[in-house]
């Protein structure tokens, strides 16, 4: 049985982990901590699994790595300046291995990486995400890493940045600007997490485009995640594609 512990087990995402994990025949849940709450339960647990926020998670995963319990994070703000703080931290003091994945909804995961795969192929590329209007971060998580993947291919093929003629602009109309690539955020009642991509060429346009119905979308890709993190072969992953064999 593997043990595990909750961060933000009453928040929205929260509580469908912790539904979802004690629903699983080869785990137990041994602690659900929520904001103001003491992390010492955690340290009982194999893995812990974080939907907190970005103000908090930097000491949750600090405390997780000081008492080696491995982690599940789904709780975005991770730029590379996070990473390598983590990195550091682990240096110090080895044995827990973490698991970043910005989206752990298959589809958005596939979504990704087709995104990544078609990028060097079209002369324009843009990103819009959508979520409801309670969500603190913008842009997201998934959208970053999105635009992350995609800067990445493109200048590994050599292609260049997206045409843009814009001289006037209100602030922000134009979305903000991830590594060369233009990310754009709706916040709206109804939504809960939808991404497209946008990339367009001559004569034509390529829209991929994911959507979460509801946030147990994200449920087999935590679970996923709390079996494999473990046996992960770098100390620190960022993304669900390993673990998917992409």
């Amino acid at each position: 049985m593997i043990k595990v512990g909750v961060l933000g087990g009453r928040g929205r995402v929260g509580t469908e982990v912790c539904r979802a994990v004690e629903a699983a025949a080869d785990m137990e849940l041994v602690a659900s901590v929520d904001a103001e709450e003491s992390l010492a339960p955690l340290a009982a647990a194999d893995v812990v699994v974080d939907f907190t926020n970005p103000g908090v998670v930097m000491e949750n995963l600090r405390f997780l790595i000081e008492h080696g319990v491995h982690a599940v994070v789904g709780t975005s703000g991770f730029e590379p300046d996070r990473v390598a703080q983590l990195r550091e931290w682990q240096a110090a003091t080895p044995g827990s291995k973490i698991l970043i994945a910005p989206n752990f909804a298959i589809g958005a995961v596939l979504m990704m990486h087709f995104a990544q795969q078609a990028a060097p192929f079209f002369e324009s590329v843009e990103v819009v995400e959508l979520h409801h209007p309670n969500k603190l971060d913008a842009v997201s998580g998934t959208s970053y890493h999105t635009a992350e993947l995609i800067s990445e291919a493109r200048a590994k093929a050599g292609t260049g940045p997206s045409p843009d003629a814009t001289v006037q602009e209100l602030d922000g109309a134009r979305g903000a600007n991830v590594e060369g690539v233009r990310v754009h955020s709706v916040r709206l009642s109804g939504l809960i997490a939808h991404q497209e991509v946008l990339l367009g060429g001559s004569g034509e346009v390529l829209t991929i485009r994911h959507d979460s119905m509801n946030r147990e979308s994200f449920m087999p890709g935590v679970l996923l995640g709390v079996r494999k993190v473990a046996g992960l072969g770098d100390d620190l992953v960022v993304g669900l594609d390993p673990l998917l064999g992409l």
